[in-house]
């Protein structure tokens, strides 16, 4: 009973640091499926990228070997990859299905 007349001590809430952002964002993007399916994606630098962070960021992906980066004229970067060993052929081809008429 002593537990439930103290005040709970909230919850300390960790703050995401802006390279941290930007990192999910664009890890998010690029595991997206439907970037995954074209094997491309364009990346739009927000107001809150910072100029640190998005060279941090730009950077690493830079870096990182089988992707081709281009950096477009309205400060977007369009990222794209071939598809890994694993991934050749993994294509399903879904064939429509005729459905009978409801009348």
């Amino acid at each position: 009973m002593s537990n439930a007349s103290r005040p709970s001590k909230p919850a300390q809430r960790q703050e995401m640091s802006g390279i941290e952002r930007l990192g999910l964002r664009v890890s998010s993007m690029i595991n997206h499926p439907v970037a995954q399916i074209q094997r491309w994606v364009t990346i739009h630098r927000l107001d809150t990228d910072g100029d640190r962070e998005w060279e941090e960021v730009m950077g690493l992906l830079n870096e990182t070997d089988g992707i081709d980066m281009t950096f477009n004229d309205d400060e977007s970067v369009t990222l794209k990859w071939e598809a890994s060993p694993d991934q050749v052929g993994a294509a399903v081809v879904m064939e429509p299905v005729e459905e009978p008429a409801p009348f």
